[in-house]
């Protein structure tokens, strides 16, 4: 499963990426907010959550990291 979400993650765009993060982010603010309470129903959604998180950020260093290297090669 990590695979397909990884590729499907990797046809959106940067924007599109930026948006999924934030509301990844608040999910899992809530899930932790509901774990501290008591109240979550599955606990394994917040590794699910997390790894999202850490995903979305890697998927966007990446992007980044290239956009450098492509501007440092076109300068010479």
């Amino acid at each position: 499963m990590a695979n397909r979400r990884a590729a499907e993650l990797r046809d959106v765009d940067d924007s599109e990426l930026r948006t999924r993060l934030s509301e990844a982010k608040q999910e899992l603010f809530n899930l932790r907010f509901q774990n501290v309470t008591g109240q979550l129903d599955n606990p394994a959604r917040l590794g699910q959550v997390r790894k999202d998180v850490a995903r979305i950020n890697t998927l966007l260093r990446a992007r980044e990291i290239a956009e450098a290297e492509a501007q440092e090669n076109a300068n010479g």
